[in-house]
């Protein structure tokens, strides 16, 4: 119940603080291209609870029917210029605050993915939706997309397993510089998509093996 209010409380307040660049950012996505400013795409959530989670949009309008698909690599020519700079800086997640004060995800926890890779998890996977999805996460702030998909599992399942205010705060004292330099938003030579394939989706030979970032 603290740990909620704490996500209440927080959620509210960065929303109000952060409503004039979400709004700024809005207007440049719908200059730039054409289509929603945001962007929803559904995720698994606590105990396998699926919703829409909600972003800025940094691709053109439909593209899961073009290039890659699911998946996105740097330098993806389906990213627009202004989602470029959103992705670079994470300002493309502050939606997310909306579904946190929603109750469908957390500040810190796992980041939530799409169906059809929990469809393949193990049963010790599985463990990772113990909790409420997170905006950062303990796997976020120790390598993100530059890990396999294996390896930023078992730091989510090491967080729930050891989860407390001084993991949070430590989480949080992590995140701050990683948004300033903008690393590990890709695959690049260490990170990818190392478990049983997902059905219907056939990985890049090269770029970010995991569900996009939109």
């Amino acid at each position: 119940m603290i740990r909620r209010a704490i996500d209440v409380a927080a959620s509210a307040t960065a929303l109000a603080l952060a409503s004039p660049l979400v709004l700024l950012a809005a207007i440049a996505i719908a200059i730039e291209s054409r289509g929603g400013v945001i962007y929803r795409q559904r995720r698994v959530g606590r105990d396998g609870a699926e919703f829409d989670v909600l972003k800025l949009r940094t691709m053109v309008a439909g593209a899961e029917r073009l290039g890659a698909g699911l998946w996105v690599d740097a330098g993806d020519p389906r990213i627009t210029r202004v989602g470029a700079l959103l992705r670079r800086t994470s300002l493309d997640e502050l939606p997310n605050l909306w579904n946190v004060l929603r109750g469908e995800m957390s500040l810190i926890g796992p980041r939530p993915t799409v169906p059809e890779q929990v469809a393949v998890y193990s049963e010790r996977q599985l463990g990772r939706l113990a909790i409420r999805p997170g905006i950062t996460g303990w796997a976020q702030v120790n390598g993100r997309a530059a890990l396999p998909w294996g390896q930023r599992i078992e730091l989510d399942l090491y967080y729930i397993e050891h989860r407390s205010l001084a993991l949070d705060l430590r989480i949080i004292a992590r995140t701050l510089p990683m948004l300033l330099h903008g690393g590990d938003l890709y695959r690049g030579d260490t990170g990818g998509w190392d478990l049983p394939p997902v059905a219907g989706y056939e990985p890049p030979p090269t770029g970010d093996g995991a569900p996009p970032r939109r």
